[in-house]
């Protein structure tokens, strides 16, 4: 995708975006599911948080947003800020039923897309043409539509509000008469990294470690899926659905059949208002046969020096980097996250900001965090780029949503993959430290794959 000139990234405010004009209704007979599948061939949003209480879909594109560089973050706001300046809004308006812009970064900034990854920029949102937002059993559906600044929104809700009508009809007389849908059958897979070259990498980074050159790094390595149709996304959704329902689920499809998708256990941030969140998420082992297995698992995680340690690392980084944005900050004690192939420790953070700015602030702050990045981050990011031979794109990297006030919710992209037509990627990472050893690592690689195989049918 090409960078748009430079006279009309300045041009003046709304001379690009026009201005947003967003109705809302309440709806009945509908399905996140049954939404997503309507939406087949178009693009296509869905995101539900860990606690299940609210999720967002969206199909069709009435705004793209794309940066590149080390200022991506300030772009996307900047951008962000033009598209919803005197947004108005008609009908069933809440702060759920609101427009917003779906969306995420690549995990570095100089990111150059490659075959894998080849339609996503290092900054890319959506702000969906229709978005469905379900929450405590109701739902609403919502239409974006971009008006020229002159035009009166009195004289075009009208209009917008019969689309919307005719819209629900549709979608309602699909629900009814979809038919299900089936997994593509796997083909083959392939892992580009043997395991000789992924002890070379551990035995490289733990010399390096333990020479003090830094104190962590995570190495990520990846598994190529190929399919004999193209890949299916609906049955890998439900499947997450149904196995990880604690998780962040999301999917950004800006192009049909090029998806990039999930359920990670991992918050970035949220912000609402001056109230933000975020979670540090380090050290795993697996899940036992029976309760008294799994307990022994568990306490084998709580009393691992090697996994405290890393996930120390993680909760200090964190903080340190918090402190110039909060007023006050609140560290959780450290606990267990289970979930149903693996468990992690997990330190909740949250506090109250100096001012209220937005998510993307915390979000360019955090990421990476020591969890996919390492520490000292320079440090660590250097060696990911001399060792790891295959580019990450947008995996470990912040994916979420921003509404109109630029407060928003991002997870951190693990369990995640990417697909394109009948091929999908998915990735795997692990946190080294001086202790880590490359059998294991390589162990807990293979148990974070898992989730997503398993969805993919391998």
């Amino acid at each position: 995708m090409d960078r748009e000139p430079a006279d009309f990234r300045d041009a003046p405010l709304n001379q690009r975006y026009g201005r947003l004009l967003s109705c809302s209704m309440p709806c009945s007979g509908l399905s996140v599911a049954g939404f997503l599948a309507a939406a087949e061939g178009q693009a296509r949003f869905y995101w539900t948080n860990r606690s299940g209480s609210h999720a967002f879909a969206g199909m069709g594109a009435a705004v793209e947003l794309t940066a590149w560089g080390e200022e991506r973050y300030q772009k996307i706001a900047a951008d962000a800020r033009e598209v919803f300046a005197e947004a108005r809004q008609a009908g069933a308006a809440n702060s759920l039923t609101g427009p917003r812009l779906f969306g995420g970064f690549a995990f570095r900034g100089d990111f150059t897309p490659d075959n894998t990854w080849s339609i996503y920029a290092p900054a890319f949102f959506v702000l969906p043409h229709y978005q469905l937002v379900s929450s405590g059993g109701q739902m609403w559906l919502t239409i974006n539509a971009q008006i020229p600044p002159d035009e009166s929104p009195n004289d075009l809700i009208p209009d917008l509000q019969a689309a919307l009508r005719d819209k629900l009809a549709q979608l309602r007389a699909l629900e009814s008469a979809a038919p299900a849908v089936r997994q593509s059958e796997l083909h083959s897979i392939d892992y580009p990294m043997c395991f000789a070259v992924w002890q070379r990498m551990i035995e490289a980074a733990t010399s390096r470690i333990r020479a003090g050159d830094l104190n962590k790094v995570v190495l990520a390595r990846a598994a190529e899926l190929r399919f004999d149709q193209p890949v299916q996304l609906l049955p890998i959704l439900q499947h997450l659905a149904a196995h990880y329902a604690e998780c962040y689920r999301f999917l950004f499809e800006p192009r049909p059949r090029f998806a990039f998708y999930g359920a990670s256990p991992e918050l970035l941030a949220c912000v609402q208002g001056t109230q933000f969140s975020t979670l540090a998420l380090a050290g795993s082992i697996g899940r036992g046969a029976n309760e008294a297995k799994d307990r022994q698992l568990s306490q084998a995680l709580l009393d691992s020096k090697k996994d405290q340690n890393e996930h120390q690392i993680v909760v200090d980084k964190m903080r340190d980097r918090l402190t110039p944005f909060a007023q006050t900050l609140d560290i959780a004690p450290t606990e267990l996250l289970k979930l149903s192939n693996i468990q992690h420790l997990q330190t909740p953070l949250a506090g109250k900001l100096k001012r209220p700015a937005g998510v993307l602030p915390l979000v360019e702050a955090l990421h990476p965090t020591p969890a996919l990045g390492g520490a000292p981050r320079p440090d660590a990011l250097r060696l990911i780029r001399k060792l790891e031979s295959i580019p990450r794109g947008w995996y470990g990297a912040p994916v979420g949503w921003i509404d109109a006030r630029l407060e928003g919710e991002f997870a951190v992209a693990i369990r995640s993959a990417v697909a394109q037509e009948s091929r999908a990627w998915v990735y795997a990472g692990a946190g080294i430290v001086a202790e880590s050893q490359p059998r294991p690592e390589w162990d807990e690689t293979e148990l974070k794959f898992q989730p997503m195989l398993d969805a993919h049918g391998a």
